[in-house]
């Protein structure tokens, strides 16, 4: 009987929906290469790239592995942790789940800051790493997103946000609320999105007022996720330099691929971080901003196609 009862409850925790609380999904042939999406966030999910992108990186001859992070998205986990140990577990069960043991690291925005943490623990289980629109410094780029708003503001003489932006100047630059207000002008100012889309992404764009998944998923961002890493970690201080001139001399190789529109970046960082990686792992798009998988989907599925060898 107590066996019986033993055996009811291992069952009950594999299948419950706390034990299974990591949401991912793979796409493609467990043989080809294999490559995993960091979503952005934190607070978000993975579901812009599921959506537009995965499918048409796995024809491309990867076997792709999208998830949203623990605590974010549909990976609802009320004991999440928030930290980068967390975070690097969660990916290991990725590797276990899907049969994986090394891979491409796709990281987009604050997932740049993930890869970058997993790649400096487990560096024999990255074969590189693809940093999309993600930071470097992201005191630079909160430093970044306010001078390009003031001349915004300036020049429409809109006094009442040059009131509020002088107020979010003279907060303390380590506060969550720093940050938060910072990304919150870069969005009101529309430095997510490119000026002027090719046809390819606005056939893309649309699709998030049709698909289901986009529509359901696409504009949820959850707080807990922002206030625990900035509470466990500190997030919004780092700076990636020093980790990533380490994981080079591990042997991966780190790429870049950003947007000339992304607003959230001046083109300075972004040579910056070209003379770290080498200008020839790093491309730089006109007509494009913070989603460059989405804004340049051939250029971004060519330049993976290329970094896979």
């Amino acid at each position: 009987m107590k066996k019986n009862i033993l055996i009811i409850f291992l069952l009950v925790a594999h299948f419950s929906p706390y034990a299974q609380s990591i949401y991912s999904r793979s796409f493609g042939n467990k043989k080809n290469p294999a490559a995993i999406f960091l979503h952005g966030g934190p607070g978000y999910n993975c579901v812009n790239f599921e959506a537009t992108t995965a499918q048409r990186l796995a024809d491309k001859g990867f076997y792709v592995i999208v998830y949203d992070r623990r605590g974010e998205g549909r990976s609802a986990d009320p004991k999440a942790s928030f930290n980068f140990k967390e975070t690097n577990d969660d990916i290991n069960q990725l590797y276990q789940q899907y049969g994986i043991t090394q891979a491409m690291l796709i990281a987009h925005s604050f997932g740049g800051l993930v890869a970058t943490m997993y790649a400096s623990q487990f560096p024999e289980k990255v074969k590189s790493i693809v940093m999309v629109g993600a930071p470097v410094s992201l005191q630079e780029t909160f430093r970044t997103i306010q001078k390009s708003v003031q001349r915004i503001y300036e020049e429409k003489k809109d006094t009442v946000n040059l009131k509020y932006l002088t107020m979010l100047q003279q907060m303390d630059s380590t506060s969550l609320p720093y940050s938060s207000y910072s990304f919150m002008h870069a969005m009101q100012n529309g430095f997510y999105t490119p000026k002027k889309m090719s046809e390819e992404a606005s056939a893309l764009y649309r699709l998030f007022k049709t698909d289901t998944l986009l529509t359901q998923y696409a504009g949820k961002m959850t707080f807990e996720g922002p206030k625990g890493f900035w509470e466990k970690e500190h997030y919004t201080m780092l700076n990636l330099t020093e980790p990533i001139k380490k994981i080079q001399k591990s042997h991966i190789k780190i790429y870049g691929l950003y947007g000339k529109e992304d607003g959230l970046y001046a083109a300075y960082q972004i040579e910056s971080l070209a003379k770290i990686i080498g200008e020839e792992n790093l491309l730089y798009f006109d007509n494009c901003s913070h989603n460059v998988f989405i804004d340049q989907q051939s250029a971004f599925l060519n330049a993976l196609t290329k970094w896979k060898q």
